[in-house]
């Protein structure tokens, strides 16, 4: 799997070796709030890891996990991904998740805007879309940030710990993406 990288950071493809940094973030209440999974126990975050590991190896691959690595301090802050929802309809989906020492500074459109490059350059995607709750305002306005339009909303897509959560449809496509590269 190709290492992606800007000026700030650097992403490669997730390791065993990277249990402690992600568990650091995949074990707090404030990191998981809006997800289905966690707060993890440490075999919940090893599990994880060893999903990617086996997702890896899969041919054709559907799923790509990257490390989220600061340049500066070599630090794992946070993973990003990106998965074919169809291969047949050249369609993908992101997702990215950081430590909060490193939100609002940036580094998430920077790990989304990677993910895109990597869906649409290397991966000749058509489509990506990407989710989020309606409550998690940060993650909106990083995929509006990023040029993806809010598209609607999915009413329970996501069993939850208490009940179900609704998602906002974020997408762009391919040559939406171009015209904001000029």
């Amino acid at each position: 799997m190709e290492m992606l990288e800007n000026s700030r950071i650097y992403l490669r493809e997730l390791r065993s070796g990277d249990l402690e940094a992600v568990h650091s973030y995949a074990s707090l209440e404030k990191v998981t709030q809006f997800q289905p999974w966690g707060p993890n126990t440490v075999e919940d975050t090893r599990r994880y890891i060893n999903d990617v590991l086996k997702d890896a190896q899969e041919l054709p691959q559907s799923r790509f996990v990257w490390a989220v690595v600061l340049k500066e301090t070599e630090k794992v802050i946070g993973a990003g991904e990106l998965w074919y929802d169809s291969f047949e309809n050249s369609c993908g989906e992101i997702g990215y998740i950081l430590h909060p020492d490193y939100w609002g500074i940036g580094i998430g459109s920077e790990v989304a805007q990677l993910l895109l490059e990597f869906g649409f350059k290397h991966r000749a995607l058509h489509r990506i879309q990407a989710t989020c709750a309606p409550d998690n305002k940060g993650s909106q306005k990083l995929l509006e940030k990023i040029g993806m339009q809010r598209e609607g909303r999915i009413r329970d897509a996501l069993k939850m710990k208490g009940g179900w959560r609704d998602s906002l449809l974020y997408g762009v496509l391919e040559s939406e993406w171009r015209e904001l590269q000029k």
